[in-house]
Parts: C-alpha cells; sequence; structure tokens
C-alpha cells in the first residue's frame, strides 16, 4: 500500500480516480486542513473568473464587485453538499462521516481549482478565435472533478456505482430544499426584524413627542 505526504495523499488521488480515494479510504488519510485550505482556494478561483479573465471573454457586466454571491457559488454550495450527503447518504446506510465526506469533496474539486486558475490565466494572453483553449480548460476541470466526485462518494460511503449515482442525484435534492428552507428561514428573520424595528421606532416617536 502506498505512503505519501499530505499533499502526496491529494495529487495521488486526482491522478488516481478509481483507485486513489480507496487507498485514501484504507489507510485513513485525508486532511480536514487541506480541504478547507481547498475550499478557499476554490472561492478565490470564483473570485478571479469573475474578475481576472481577459476582456474577450468576461460576460460580467457588472461593474460593482459583489462578493456574496461568489462566497454562496463556493464555501456555502460545498457546505450544502456535504451536509446534503450526509443527511441522504445517513439514510442510505452509507458509511461516510461529515469529516470525511468533506474531506474526500475538496480533494475532488482541485482539477476545476486547478484548470480555473489556467483558463483566467490564458485568458489574458490569447484572442477570441483562440477561445477554444480557454474552454478546454473550464471544461476539462470540471468533467475531471465530476469524474473524481463520483470516485470519492463511492469509496468513502462503499457504495455500487449505480448506488452512488443514486445518492448524488438525492444530494442535489437535498441542497435545493436545504437552500430553499435557508432563504425562507432569513426571509421570516427579515420580517421580523422589520416588524421590530418598526415598533420600537414608532414607540421612540410616541415618546419624543
Amino acid at each position: 500500500m502506498y505512503e505519501f505526504s499530505t499533499l502526496g495523499w491529494v495529487r495521488h488521488v486526482v491522478f488516481h480516480p478509481f483507485e486513489g480515494f480507496e487507498d485514501l479510504r484504507w489507510k485513513k488519510q485525508g486532511s480536514l486542513k487541506v480541504a478547507l485550505i481547498l475550499v478557499v482556494m476554490l472561492f478565490i478561483a470564483m473570485v478571479a473568473n469573475n474578475r481576472m479573465v481577459g476582456f474577450a471573454f468576461n460576460t460580467n457586466t457588472v461593474k460593482v464587485f459583489n462578493v456574496v454571491p461568489l462566497i454562496v457559488q463556493s464555501v456555502v454550495y460545498f457546505a450544502t453538499w456535504v451536509i446534503g450527503n450526509w443527511c441522504i447518504c445517513t439514510l442510505l446506510d452509507g458509511e461516510g462521516t461529515l469529516k470525511k465526506i468533506c474531506v474526500y469533496s475538496a480533494y475532488a474539486l482541485v482539477p476545476y481549482i486547478i484548470c480555473s486558475y489556467i483558463a483566467v490565466f490564458i485568458s489574458n494572453f490569447i484572442i477570441t478565435e483562440e477561445a477554444i483553449w480557454f474552454h478546454a480548460f473550464t471544461y476539462l476541470g470540471m468533467g475531471w472533478s465530476i469524474i473524481l466526485m463520483i470516485s470519492a462518494m463511492k469509496a468513502v460511503h462503499q457504495y455500487s456505482i449505480p448506488k452512488t449515482l443514486v445518492s448524488i442525484v438525492l444530494t442535489l435534492v437535498a441542497m435545493l430544499l436545504i437552500l430553499f428552507l435557508a432563504i425562507l428561514l432569513l426571509s421570516l428573520f427579515q420580517q421580523v426584524y422589520v416588524f421590530v424595528y418598526t415598533i420600537y421606532t414608532e414607540i421612540a416617536y410616541r415618546i419624543r413627542g
């Protein structure tokens, strides 16, 4: 069985998608610290893709930079994926814990993160007619990470391929439900805040009057 450093395990699972995660599970490896760093790198990649893409490929027409949507698209979506997958796979007798799902999922995102940085970099040096290179790295990263994510979920829960695919689909549904409930809860809190603030303002006005 292989022996690697912390970063060596990341490289191993990326370049050996079908056995890397099984080795990772068997050796009980995987660093939560590295996983969190990768999530931060995912967020930075989102920012770079929003602000630093070459002019010919930048379709972002919003002039005022807003970091909130990028946090949602990276950190919030990732956290929702981890929680949703844990909830679904608990019902489907999966063996993965929250920590393992977080670590394995973050490792699976490495190709997407790296290819995003490469795509942003080369977009500043190529012309529109060479857009195939920009899109090639983008889709390569996405495809590679999808394969890794399927392999990661299969290994962490010890599922068959069909059951893994079913659990991923159900996880996506769970993510939608979680996000919907979160938006509903935030809306409720906002309405309560407005109600309380209105009462406070009215009372303060009458006291001063």
